[in-house]
């Protein structure tokens, strides 16, 4: 894999210094850019390919955030990194699809996984390949923590108004997305939605019972509605994925 080429933008000329220096200390990293402003990131852009952006969010104009909309338009778009010293845009990290989600004072062993991730989304480093079943790792804000919910760790997702609690066999966080998004997102790794409230992991169902055509899911101990209308197909998934040799879906 070729050496990664990272942009870091940061308003604080101090910020920028020290995100810079520890990025250029990684021999993964070939190439840092710097920019002190959206704008200016967008200007370097129009020239430059970068393999990813590491972001500040709360910059004057344009914010962080707002640059995140625009990279996503482009046709080749860089993994993101936000990098900030406020721990709640956790929420908007995970809407946008960032790579990762680092805080302030950023230390050099955590900025090191994150540069572990972007060089798995370009091929993974030499001689440090990756997992094939990388999952997807969702930001949730614990009291004031942020901690990574691996999406291999959920037995379903439960709509919850504007949120989302994603139940483990430990915690239940709440997340600031929708069904649909997480739908989306997740179906193509074995979820399914069995209800207007309801996504589950079909490898985590104990069981599927009907009683006077009412059908009803055991996940992870505890009993879900299914609505009519996806019943029939919550079955046959549950069949072919019974008869198919493997770990199921993935």
């Amino acid at each position: 894999m070729k050496p990664l080429r990272i942009l870091a933008v940061d308003d604080e000329p101090p910020a920028l210094e020290d995100l810079t220096y520890l990025l250029r200390g990684d021999r993964r990293i070939g190439r840092v850019l710097a920019a002190g402003s959206s704008d200016a990131a967008l200007r370097l852009l129009e020239r430059e390919t970068v393999d990813a952006v590491f972001l500040d969010i709360r910059m004057p104009g344009l914010d962080g955030l707002d640059l995140v909309r625009v990279l996503g338009r482009f046709a080749d778009r860089p993994a993101v990194v936000l990098v900030t010293a406020h721990d709640d845009f956790a929420a908007d990290a995970f809407t946008l699809k960032v790579c990762d989600y680092l805080l302030k004072p950023v230390r050099r062993e955590r900025l090191a996984e994150a540069v572990r991730r972007v060089a798995a989304l370009n091929g993974g480093p030499p001689g440090a390949p990756v997992p094939e079943r990388s999952a997807e790792r969702i930001p949730v804000d614990l009291g004031g923590v942020i901690r990574f919910v691996s999406r291999d760790e959920v037995a379903y997702a439960e709509a919850q108004g504007d949120y989302v609690r994603l139940h483990t066999d430990g915690e239940a966080p709440l997340v600031r997305t929708s069904l649909a998004v997480l739908e989306e997102r997740w179906a193509p790794h074995g979820f399914l939605r069995i209800h207007r409230r309801f996504l589950v992991s079909l490898r985590r169902v104990e069981e599927l019972r009907s009683d006077a055509g009412h059908w009803t899911v055991r996940v992870a101990g505890g009993d879900l509605p299914v609505s009519r209308r996806h019943a029939r197909e919550l079955r046959d998934l549950l069949t072919r994925w019974a008869r198919q040799p493997g770990p199921g879906p993935s």
